[in-house]
């Protein structure tokens, strides 16, 4: 079978090239640097229908997810997937949310919605995983080394929210089997824990991998943002302390269990401990 993987030099994509080639099939990359890729590679333009047409001719499935960039820009990405898998028509589509919404509070559809929408209009077979959280970002050295040298997990939620976290080796497990074994399952399928964890779950799993008590300690959004803004620059960091205050005044952050892929695909999350394991921390 012939895949096409974007994102496949990134955190998502990568995992998924990996195991699609590690299973014998053709499998090729879509960046924009093919330089970057050890392996079959095409160059892709987001901007450009014509470009991810071409790249999409003859796949028997295609993974995607939308790259960083504006709302504006991440429309005109989606605009131009949705025209491009209209068009070259590949037999199978599996897209990543990567974390965001299908929809604003007002219902307004944000980029990644129109893609949504857009994939279910155009008569192709394809899935929408919805993960809420990765698992990944607990490897900033901002929250890992505390964990490690003081035995403090520190994350700017409350104690007592629960979210359905995820991690991107999981996810290429899920879009795998969507791609190859369970291409009759269509729409939305979320992706996350059940049950969803608490600060103290993490903390268990981190003190059962690294042999030493590990405590959660919940986290003021904005002193997350000032360790955070040398990583990524004040610019880039805003968002993400938005969405961090967004979070204290939410419930929680649980999946929809009846379209999960533990009840659709029989695909169950590592646990925390399991995925530091394999994620050789």
């Amino acid at each position: 079978m012939t895949f096409i993987t974007h994102g496949a030099t990134g955190a998502q994509g990568a995992p998924i090239f990996s195991l699609l080639h590690a299973a014998g099939h053709d499998t090729t990359a879509a960046v924009r640097d093919t330089a970057k890729i050890d392996g079959k590679a095409v160059s892709v333009d987001f901007d450009s229908a014509a470009s991810l047409t071409e790249a999409y001719q003859g796949a028997d499935g295609v993974f995607v997810h939308l790259p960083l960039g504006s709302p504006d820009q991440q429309v005109t990405f989606a605009t131009a997937i949705g025209d491009a898998v209209a068009k070259a028509r590949p037999k199978r589509v599996v897209f990543s949310t990567s974390g965001y919404p299908l929809a604003l509070p007002d219902g307004s559809r944000t980029a990644h919605g129109i893609l949504h929408d857009r994939l279910e209009k155009s008569g192709v077979s394809y899935a929408v995983i919805t993960p809420k959280t990765f698992l990944e970002n607990l490897l900033l050295p901002v929250t890992l080394d505390p964990a490690r040298v003081e035995g403090k997990l520190r994350y700017p939620i409350r104690e007592d929210y629960a979210i359905s976290w995820i991690s991107h080796l999981d996810m290429a497990d899920i879009a795998v089997q969507l791609l190859t074994d369970n291409v009759d399952v269509q729409g939305v399928v979320t992706a996350g824990a059940l049950p969803a964890l608490l600060g103290d779950d993490l903390a268990e799993g981190f003190s059962a991998h690294l042999n030493t008590p590990v405590n959660f300690e919940s986290q003021n959004p904005d002193d997350y943002g000032k360790l955070i803004t040398p990583l990524f620059g004040a610019a880039g960091v805003e968002p993400v302390i938005a969405s961090y205050h967004a979070r204290w005044s939410m419930p929680d952050e649980r999946i929809d269990e009846s379209r999960s892929a533990q009840m659709l695909l029989g695909v169950t999350p590592r646990s925390v401990q399991q995925w530091l394991r394999d994620m050789g921390i």
